[in-house]
């Protein structure tokens, strides 16, 4: 009964790592539109922040009241988690080659898992440490880095900078939990502090009218707001409600075996051996912790 009740956690975490997938479909076609990094990050989290906001209007008015003393949980999520690790991927992107960015991205799990196991006393089993090991062998092996990757000092802490603010969503979003709030509540605040912060530092007015300027770009703008912000961070946050934050984070390493997909498919890119072995080995650790019921504690 226990593994039933939380499957439905693991699986809105796993369809929250499927979403941000889908994120560089609609990088590239925004980026196609002139819109930058800065203005993306803008526009995806200051329109999922209007329509949490209007959810939460409709739904439950009562979930926008916060108190003072919690504001840095939301801050926490938004800035340091959600515009941080923004900021830090795409400056990795430019010291670096992008396989090497993302790999280093995605130590956000090991960070999590460590972190986690400080803060919330989470236990540390043998399956969860391999189903780690896994999963960043697999986004190694998925990002396709090779010897031509081409890497600096910059590049590297950069990299690790958007792997710990990609980490530190998993920590204070529990922290928030914690106190009461609901995923809805959690995300709505998530957005809108990031998107503040987009706008303080890209500024607003520029992405607001390439938006606007077509139809396309109106509809993919639309699109990473809903899909990558509001539906993928609902789920994401809904799943840490009856997870754990290391074993949470480990479910979303999906991320780039969709990513590599989506390459494959849409972009035609080329599935290489490498490239599959990845695949298998997230999903392997996807369902090697998706395994994990009451009864490890007593076996490992």
């Amino acid at each position: 009964m226990k593994q039933a009740n939380e499957m439905k956690y693991i699986t809105a975490v796993v369809l929250a790592g499927i979403l941000w997938g889908f994120m560089g479909l609609f990088r590239r076609n925004l980026a196609k539109a002139g819109i930058d990094a800065g203005g993306i990050v803008f526009l995806r989290c200051g329109l999922a922040a209007l329509l949490l906001f209007l959810t939460l209007l409709l739904k439950d008015r009562s979930a926008l009241k916060i108190r003072l003393r919690d504001l840095w949980c939301f801050a926490g999520t938004g800035i340091c988690s959600m515009l941080f690790f923004s900021y830090c991927y795409y400056q990795a992107m430019n010291y670096m080659s992008l396989s090497a960015a993302a790999i280093l991205l995605y130590t956000a799990p090991m960070i999590v898992v460590a972190l986690s196991s400080i803060l919330f006393r989470e236990t540390l089993t043998k399956r969860k440490l391999l189903a780690m090991a896994l999963a960043f062998l697999g986004c190694c092996l998925v990002s396709g880095v090779g010897s031509s990757a081409r890497l600096s000092a910059a590049g590297i802490l950069y990299g690790l900078g958007s792997g710990f603010g990609y980490a530190l969503y998993s920590i204070f979003a529990r922290f928030a939990l914690e106190r009461g709030y609901s995923s809805l509540t959690v995300t709505f605040y998530t957005c809108l502090f990031a998107s503040l912060g987009a706008a303080m530092i890209w500024g607003a007015r520029e992405p607001l009218t390439q938006m606007i300027s077509s139809p396309e770009s109106l509809g993919w703008s639309l699109g990473i707001a809903f899909f990558t912000g509001y539906l993928a961070y609902l789920l994401y946050t809904y799943g840490l409600t009856g997870l754990e934050t290391g074993k949470a984070s480990i479910f979303a390493n999906v991320e780039p075996v969709v990513a590599a997909i989506v390459g494959i498919v849409i972009f035609r890119e080329p599935m290489t051996p490498m490239n599959l072995s990845g695949i298998l080995c997230v999903l392997a650790a996807v369902l090697l912790l998706s395994g994990y019921s009451s009864g490890e504690k007593k076996t490992q």
